[in-house]
C-alpha cells in the first residue's frame, strides 16, 4: 500500500529503512497559513533547522493527486505558488486523489500519511481543538479524533489560542491522549506560555521518547501531545491577545463565518489586529517547535536501538 498509493522519498525511505530519525511536517501552513513568498522562506528555514540537529524532515502534501512524503525543495516551491490548493483533512485524502488536484495536509492527515509511510514525530504549530460554543456548533477539529486512533507523537505549542482549551483537554483525556509538557508544567495556547491549564506530566525530551516507546509498545494505538512553549521572549501578553482574540471573535460571528472558514478567516484578522505580532509570534513558535521536535525523534530513535 505504500508503495501503489504514496510516494514517499528516497531520502526519508532510506533513513526509515536506517533507522534514523525522521520528522514531519504539515503543509497547510504553506498554502493557507502565509502568503508567497514568506510561505516559501519558512518552509526552508523549518527544514533548515531539522537538518542542523541530523534529523531528516518530511514535509508531506497531495501533489496532482498523489500523496508525498518528503516533498524536495522544487516541490515545496510548487505548492507555495500553486492557487487554489484544498485545505485536506482525514476525510479529504481520497477525494482530492481521485480528482487530481493540489492539496495541503492539516494536523489530521499529515499525522494518517506519516503513520502509513512509518514516520512517529510530528512537528506543528498548534493543534486544533474544541472551539467554543462546540455546545451548539458541534465544531470540533479532527485533530482530536486523529490523535486518538494514530500512533503519532504531535510536537506543538498547545492549542490554538481561538479554542475552548478546557474542553479540548477534556476531550483529549476522553480520548486516551496523554498531554506532555516538554519542561513545563503549564499546557502553552500557542501565542502564550500558558493556557491556564495543567499538562498530564512535566518531561524531558528523552522521557518523552521513553514515553512514547512504552506507550505504544504496550499496544496502545493512540497518538500524544508534546506542548512545548513558545519562547519567552517571543511570547504575546495574555491580556493583550486575549483582547485581539474577542475581537476576531465578534467579528466572525457578525459575519456568519463559520465551520472550515473560521480558523483561517481569525488568524488573518488576528494578523491584521495585532499589527504583524501574532505572525511573527507564529514563526518563532514553529521554529522552536521544529528544533525540539527533531531532538525528541533523535531521542525516539536512540532508544529504539538500546531497547532493541
Amino acid at each position: 500500500m505504500k508503495n501503489s498509493w504514496i510516494e514517499i522519498s528516497p531520502e526519508v525511505s532510506a533513513a526509515l529503512q536506517a533507522g534514523r530519525p525522521v520528522v514531519a511536517l504539515e503543509s497547510t501552513i504553506i498554502s493557507h497559513g502565509l502568503p508567497w513568498p514568506e510561505n516559501l522562506e519558512m518552509a526552508r528555514q523549518t527544514e533548515r533547522l531539522i537538518r542542523e540537529q541530523g534529523v531528516v524532515p518530511a514535509t508531506i502534501a497531495i501533489l496532482a493527486g498523489r500523496p508525498v512524503v518528503g516533498l524536495n525543495d522544487g516541490q515545496i516551491e510548487q505548492l507555495a505558488k500553486q492557487r487554489d490548493v484544498a485545505k485536506v483533512s482525514r476525510r479529504d485524502i481520497g477525494l482530492i486523489m481521485a480528482t487530481g488536484r493540489f492539496g495541503a495536509t492539516t494536523v489530521a492527515s499529515t499525522m494518517l500519511l506519516a503513520q502509513v509511510a512509518g514516520i512517529r514525530v510530528f512537528v506543528t504549530g498548534g493543534i486544533g481543538g474544541v472551539h467554543r460554543h462546540a455546545q451548539q456548533t458541534m465544531d470540533v477539529s479532527a485533530d482530536l479524533q486523529e490523535l486518538a486512533r494514530t500512533p503519532v507523537a504531535v510536537v506543538c505549542a498547545g492549542a490554538k489560542s481561538i479554542l475552548d482549551i478546557g474542553l479540548t483537554l477534556e476531550y483529549l483525556e476522553t480520548q486516551g491522549v496523554p498531554v506532555v509538557g516538554l519542561d513545563t508544567d503549564d499546557f502553552p495556547a500557542f501565542y502564550t506560555r500558558s493556557s491556564g491549564f495543567p499538562v498530564d506530566a512535566r518531561l524531558t525530551i528523552q522521557q518523552a521518547a521513553t514515553a512514547m516507546h512504552a506507550h505504544w509498545e504496550l499496544g496502545l494505538t493512540n497518538g500524544l501531545v508534546v506542548a512545548n512553549p513558545i519562547p519567552a521572549d517571543q511570547a504575546l501578553e495574555e491580556s493583550y491577545i486575549n483582547g485581539i482574540i474577542e475581537e476576531a471573535l465578534r467579528a466572525a460571528d457578525d459575519q456568519g463565518i463559520k465551520g472550515k472558514a473560521i480558523t483561517p478567516f481569525l488568524l488573518a484578522r488576528i494578523k491584521e489586529l495585532s499589527g504583524g505580532r501574532s505572525l511573527a509570534a507564529n514563526l518563532a513558535l514553529v521554529y522552536h517547535n521544529a528544533i525540539q521536535g527533531a531532538r525528541l525523534a533523535a531521542a525516539y530513535a536512540a532508544e529504539g536501538v538500546r531497547s532493541g
